[in-house]
């Protein structure tokens, strides 16, 4: 079974975080840093919020940090956001083929139903499989584990593709096959994911071109 992420691997959509969490900082005249960025990075909702809370020392509760990282989402993942190069290509070449797909992320579900049904990409999937429902962090093995468990099928017959350097490390551990994606979030990190990967990719163009073995 083939697993994507969404964020930063199907979807060029890390730079727009970035803008949301400056824009965020901003509006109460904070600075945006190389620490807080690595603390909130493909963190799961809750524990971004709540991270963002303590870091900052903020008034501000979790629910309404993610209520209005929501509210400043919402129009990207409807309908501005890209796809990532040839990653539609990609999909449509295993859906035909019949391979299983499905996604894993940690996306918000709402933002991420929202992006797949923009591209016309919902009716590829099996299963969405949203970190968020998991309450673990995909950085940990464990989540992994629950994954695997949740789709009924065991960790050698499946391929992650992912951006993220901590999650390509976890999945891994797990026992799963790892695709590095390319994203330039994670460029100064592309030594570290190759190391835990068993195959690294700028895009999904390469896979058509020479598939996986």
């Amino acid at each position: 079974m083939k697993l994507f992420d969404l964020d930063g691997t199907l979807i060029d959509s890390n730079g727009v975080w970035i803008d949301i969490d400056v824009a965020f900082l901003e509006k109460r005249g904070l600075s945006y840093t190389p620490e807080y960025s690595a603390g909130v990075a493909h963190a799961i909702f809750p524990t971004a919020a709540k991270f963002t809370r303590e870091y900052f020392q903020l008034p501000d509760s979790p629910e309404d940090i993610m209520a209005e990282w929501l509210e400043m989402a919402r129009q990207a993942y409807a309908g501005e956001i890209p796809l990532k190069p040839f990653a539609r290509e990609y999909l449509e070449q295993e859906f035909q083929k019949g391979e299983p797909l499905a996604i894993v992320t940690a996306c918000v579900p709402d933002l991420c139903r929202a992006v797949l049904a923009h591209h016309g990409l919902t009716g590829l999937f099996r299963e969405i499989v949203f970190a968020h429902d998991i309450g673990m962090e995909k950085r940990d093995p464990r989540f992994f584990d629950s994954v695997i468990a949740r789709l009924g099928v065991t960790a050698s017959d499946c391929t992650l593709y992912e951006d993220a350097p901590d999650n390509c490390a976890a999945a891994k551990a797990a026992g799963i096959r790892v695709v590095g994606v390319h994203d330039d979030f994670f460029a100064g990190s592309e030594g570290e994911i190759r190391a835990v990967s068993d195959r690294y990719i700028m895009n999904f163009g390469e896979l058509m071109d020479e598939p996986l073995s």
